[in-house]
């Protein structure tokens, strides 16, 4: 079961991309624009558990289903940006570089790339521009709450815990080791998903607070929804203006994204920032291609980079004109096609299929990395 579609929710996919994206091409202009990523974790934590609630309330939740499914919308734009960052890295990249990129495809195509990249230099040290997969740290993290999240919540359920209860307990758990660690721990903060996981529960706050207030005693007065969305709004703004690379991050200074897009997120549709601003064409548009756009950016500006050195003002907006190109064709020809096909409804087909090329993918960049390190 899903949730409603809300237009909002891609509007505020596309802030967070959208900042990314700023942010990769011209640091300078928009400093804090990798909290994007902070925010694209909350609105996955309120997706995913608002579709395990409804399931297991429905009694139809399938751990197969839940699963095929999310390889359904992961894995074809993935092993795409894949290949071809692997095909494109041998003709780019130095014997070297391209051994790291081999261990950097495995690590995204079994989904711990944030392991990988645990083990090396940080996420804001030069050396990121040798890395074309970098990127894919965050895909590891939200994997791994795929696997864990369903699982946990799943006994609760069966157990009848209170779910309100246990979201909060991981978040504050997650939360505590956060900022325990950021400071001494830098790159394990970063990276790890114990320290991220509160992020995820933020959403998943959310979506069993609405499961809660099903029965109709949500507050409903508009102003509170407005209230709600200049608030959420407000905070990423600020988040983008005030965070930087050099603060200890995500510690505190991720609360700023993350109660931001919570707080636009319980705003509804019907907020008046999330009517108008969040709901209009080109943000909904934006959201809709967010995640092959995410996927495409980071090689792209690296391999511009190895070319041409740098990124100007004018090539930088025409490599972000020509990744919306890119992302568009992915999304309207491999992502859905794939996820709207009858014959991926079929689990077999889909382990035979998507799996098996993805573990020949990872076997391929191994062994790449094994014979040219």
């Amino acid at each position: 079961m899903h949730p409603k579609y809300r237009p909002d929710i891609d509007g505020l996919r596309a802030i967070a991309v959208g900042s990314v994206l700023v942010y990769h091409a011209f640091p300078s202009l928009l400093p804090g624009g990798f909290i994007g990523v902070d925010i694209f974790f909350v609105i996955s934590g309120f997706l995913i558990t608002t579709i395990l609630l409804q399931s297991l309330a429905a009694g139809d939740f399938s751990y197969r289903d839940f699963y095929a499914r999310r390889i359904r919308r992961i894995f074809p734009a993935l092993l795409l940006v894949l290949l071809a960052t692997l095909a494109f890295g041998w003709y780019v990249l130095l014997p070297g570089e391209f051994s790291q990129l081999g261990k950097q495809i495995t690590g995204g195509a079994a989904f711990f790339a944030n392991l990988v990249f645990l083990g090396e230099s940080g996420y804001f040290d030069a050396t990121a521009e040798t890395k074309p997969l970098l990127h894919l740290w965050s895909l590891g993290i939200e994997e791994q709450f795929y696997i864990f999240w369903p699982l946990l919540l799943g006994l609760a359920w069966r157990k009848r815990w209170p779910i309100l209860r246990v979201t909060l307990a991981v978040a504050a758990i997650s939360f505590l080791i956060n900022v325990l660690t950021v400071q001494p721990h830098r790159a394990a903060a970063f990276y790890s998903p114990l320290s991220r996981a509160w992020e995820l529960m933020a959403g998943g706050l959310l979506a069993a607070m609405r499961l809660q207030a099903a029965n109709g005693s949500a507050d409903s007065r508009p102003w509170v929804r407005h209230v709600q969305s200049i608030v959420g709004v407000g905070l990423i703004v600020l988040g983008l203006v005030m965070t930087r690379s050099t603060k200890a991050f995500p510690g505190w200074w991720a609360l700023l994204p993350v109660l931001g897009a919570a707080s636009c997120i319980a705003a509804g549709p019907s907020g008046v920032l999330n009517r108008y601003l969040l709901s209009n064409r080109l943000m909904v548009w934006i959201g809709l291609i967010s995640y092959p756009l995410y996927l495409w950016h980071w090689p792209l500006v690296i391999f511009y980079v190895a070319q041409r050195g740098s990124i100007g003002m004018v090539d930088g907006v025409a490599l972000i004109i020509a990744t919306l190109f890119v992302s568009e064709f992915s999304y309207r020809f491999v992502e859905q096609p794939y996820r709207h096909s009858r014959s991926s409804l079929a689990w077999r087909p889909l382990i035979d299929g998507t799996v098996a090329a993805g573990l020949c993918v990872a076997v391929a960049a191994g062994l790449v990395h094994a014979i040219d390190r």
